[in-house]
């Protein structure tokens, strides 16, 4: 089959289309899915890069969507001819064929094709674990999201509207702000233009936010605390401009501030965990509640150039791999 393997650390120059071998199931809980739609994440140029460490050389692709063509003998819910979302696959989703655990495979509604379901995976389900446990939305919160026309940024905005919450977004251009507007968000902020803390603190009547969500990382980090309300929460969730510097435990003490790293793994457990979150994100999708936009469609040879969009923070939307 045909993948995107890295076999070191570096630039977009280490992916590498290859001809492998077909990914085979090991274990009773694996199923095999041929992938018709491979999203795209920030976490696989932290992959690429070596921020994050793997295992090399190595497939990389955290989810996508396919039709089941093999089921291991102790899974009971999925079959082969399933259309399916999944997350987290054991071989990676760039590739024509992934092995992934059942645990973390859903069955798609007729009405959501390949493509929804993939920009649907972890950037859906990292927004709802996001606005509903990291920081549990209440009506009447107000919040503010940061690249708030980006893949995560849409979805964290949309879920938190229908939360009962207003949205405050930043975003770098009209264009953008116009794509936030579109998801909900009740002001947007052009950071290129305008002091976001200042424009924060006017919109709330100098209160501040709830919760500040941060996937931008060293350029909005410490800002950021100056944006949130007495007891409020950062939730960095991304580190799109680069790792924040460290922080002295003493600066939370200006507003009893409270500050979380979450890791989506760390939220879907379980099987039933992650259908809980799978089900509620698509039964928005479903009833038109959640809007997902695809930002761009690229075949696997053009991957580089995917990559070098996300991380110069060009893209809206999801990115999606024609596998």
């Amino acid at each position: 089959m045909k993948a995107i393997r890295i076999h070191s650390h570096g630039g977009v120059e280490t992916l590498k289309l290859e001809t492998v071998e077909k990914p085979k199931i090991s274990a009773p809980t694996e199923i095999l899915v041929k992938n018709a739609s491979s999203g795209i994440n920030y976490i696989d140029t932290y992959h690429r890069t070596g921020m994050y460490t793997i295992p090399l050389p190595n497939i990389l692709g955290r989810d996508g969507s396919g039709t089941v063509e093999e089921v291991g003998e102790g899974v009971s819910d999925i079959k082969v001819g399933d259309r399916v979302a999944y997350v987290f696959p054991k071989t990676g989703s760039y590739a024509e064929y992934s092995v992934v655990l059942s645990t973390y495979a859903f069955k798609l509604p007729d009405s959501v094709s390949f493509d929804i379901g993939s920009a649907a995976m972890i950037q859906g389900l990292t927004a709802h674990y996001l606005c509903k446990d990291t920081y549990k939305i209440k009506k009447g919160d107000t919040i503010l999201v940061h690249a708030v026309a980006g893949g995560l940024g849409q979805f964290i905005c949309q879920i938190a509207k229908i939360l009962g919450a207003r949205v405050i977004g930043t975003t770098s251009s009209p264009e953008k702000a116009e794509i936030a507007k579109r998801c909900g968000a009740d002001d947007v902020i052009l950071y290129t233009k305008q002091d976001f803390v200042e424009e924060t603190k006017k919109l709330t009547n100098g209160k501040g936010v709830q919760v500040v969500y941060d996937s931008v990382g060293k350029e909005t980090f410490y800002k950021s605390f100056e944006c949130l309300a007495r007891r409020g929460m950062l939730a960095n969730c991304g580190y799109a401009s680069g790792k924040p510097d460290p922080v002295d435990l003493n600066y939370l003490s200006k507003g009893s501030f409270s500050i979380c790293r979450p890791s989506l793994g760390d939220y879907i457990t379980t099987r039933e965990e992650f259908l809980e979150r799978a089900t509620d994100v698509f039964d928005w999708i479903s009833k038109g509640l959640l809007k997902v936009e695809i930002g761009k469609v690229l075949p696997l040879s053009e991957v580089a150039a995917a990559h070098t969009l996300l991380e110069g923070r060009q893209t809206t939307g999801k990115l999606i791999l024609r596998p």
